[in-house]
């Protein structure tokens, strides 16, 4: 993976997430993929089940704006940092930690994130 390609899931990601058409949500991981929205939970596997979850629980696509750019790729692997930012006011600070197959699928998704705090 090269810092572009890495670049275009992620920008591939938040489409689906403003989206949320199972189809784009699938076609971003492996068939086996797993997906941690922390690094102790117990993964989600496979892009069924991660496209599920997602679907579950949705976001209004107007209420948040990201943004997110490739940090480390070393092969098939990368980290993602950035933030997302909610209507309310909540600032998340994100780091990914990924790995793709040689389609340039996702097949292990970490998220790591971290809640600005409020000022006052």
């Amino acid at each position: 993976m090269t810092p572009s390609e890495v670049q275009s899931w992620l920008d591939l990601y938040l489409e689906a997430w403003r989206s949320y058409e199972p189809d784009e949500i699938r076609s971003l991981f492996t068939k086996d993929a797993t997906y941690a929205f922390h690094p102790w939970d117990k993964p989600l596997r496979g892009s069924n089940a991660i496209a599920k979850n997602w679907l579950a629980d949705q976001d209004s696509p107007s209420s948040w704006e990201a943004r997110y750019r490739p940090g480390i790729v070393e092969g098939n692997r990368a980290t993602a940092t950035g933030t997302t930012t909610y209507s309310d006011g909540r600032v998340f600070w994100n780091l990914f930690e990924l790995e793709f197959d040689n389609e340039g699928r996702c097949r292990r998704f970490v998220e790591w994130f971290m809640l600005e705090p409020s000022e006052g």
